[in-house]
């Protein structure tokens, strides 16, 4: 499933990365990207604060991390993107990136930045899920994929850096150690969660979900359309809202940075029902790292699962 993002043309990101040159949008965070890039510092940009978390983790105090979508708060579908985010882009040593049609904007933004270079880490090339049929593109929610994620990124930064190689080798061991500890802890959980039926708003959380081994009962025409941002067919909702009477789910996981009046009503309606709720994001809470927050969303999915 490809998921749409609101882009500018490209003559007008073309536009915007010249207005930027000449200072015409000089954020603090465009010009922090600047400082690092003038005084001879690695520079990373990530699409999201997951990647930017992940990639903070690897490189220490030894590269500038600059997260283009943080806020926690906010849909990242309704993302436009600006002139900040092209004079980040361009002058960043790597970039990386969700890939799977999430985060389009990086790559039409680089291709309009003209003679930017930077290496570019893609996680949904790097899973290799794309060549095995439909694609949940959140595959930051599959711990194995974010392992792999992990070793691209120390090798693009150890390419853009290599007198810095050692610090990027060390913070990336310390962060695969967290991650294996991870994939264990949620290999434990299935145990007693496979075959537990759940409900969802949206893909989200499917890869955890497959981990858990639970069943995803949620009839695909009201997933699908929820992520499309369409309305749901009539005869979807209903089946998805049958879904929370008479037991026949464990618990719903819903995305709470996307929601409206359909997914309020399902909200609702497993409520009413008392089955489980969980909320899950597509961004890092503020204050947390990658791992921090995959254990809370993988401990919070496997106990209501086992209730």
């Amino acid at each position: 499933m490809r998921r749409r993002q609101p882009l500018a043309l490209a003559a007008a990101l073309a536009a915007a990365l010249g207005l930027a040159a000449c200072g015409g949008d000089d954020t603090a965070a465009g010009s922090a990207t600047a400082s690092a890039a003038d005084d001879g510092a690695v520079t990373v940009v990530a699409s999201t604060n997951v990647y930017g978390a992940i990639a903070s983790a690897i490189a220490g105090d030894a590269a500038t991390v600059t997260s283009i979508l943080s806020d926690p708060s906010a849909d990242p579908h309704s993302y436009e993107a600006n002139t900040r985010t092209q004079l980040e882009l361009s002058r960043a040593d790597v970039v990386v990136e969700n890939g799977g049609g999430y985060d389009d904007f990086v790559d039409t933004m680089l291709d309009a930045a003209g003679d930017a270079d930077p290496v570019v880490v893609d996680a949904v090339e790097v899973s290799g899920k794309d060549t095995t049929g439909e694609l949940n593109e959140h595959v930051w929610y599959d711990v194995a994929t974010v392992r792999k994620v992990a070793d691209a990124v120390e090798a693009a930064l150890v390419q853009a850096s290599p007198d810095d190689a050692a610090t990027f080798t060390a913070g990336a061991d310390a962060l695969d150690a967290q991650l294996a500890g991870l994939e264990q802890r949620i290999a434990g959980d299935a145990g007693a969660t496979r075959g537990a039926r759940v409900a969802v708003t949206e893909p989200v959380p499917g890869y955890l979900l497959d981990a858990l081994g639970a069943e995803d009962v949620t009839p695909e025409e009201f997933s699908e359309a929820i992520e499309e941002e369409s309305d749901v067919p009539a005869a979807a909702l209903r089946e998805t809202l049958d879904l929370f009477t008479g037991g026949q789910v464990k618990a719903l996981v819903y995305n709470e940075q996307t929601t409206g009046p359909q997914t309020e009503q399902v909200l609702a309606a497993a409520r009413a029902a008392g089955v489980a709720v969980v909320p899950v994001t597509e961004t890092l809470p503020e204050g947390q790292d990658y791992v921090t927050w995959m254990t809370a969303n993988a401990d919070a999915v496997a106990a209501a699962l086992r209730a």
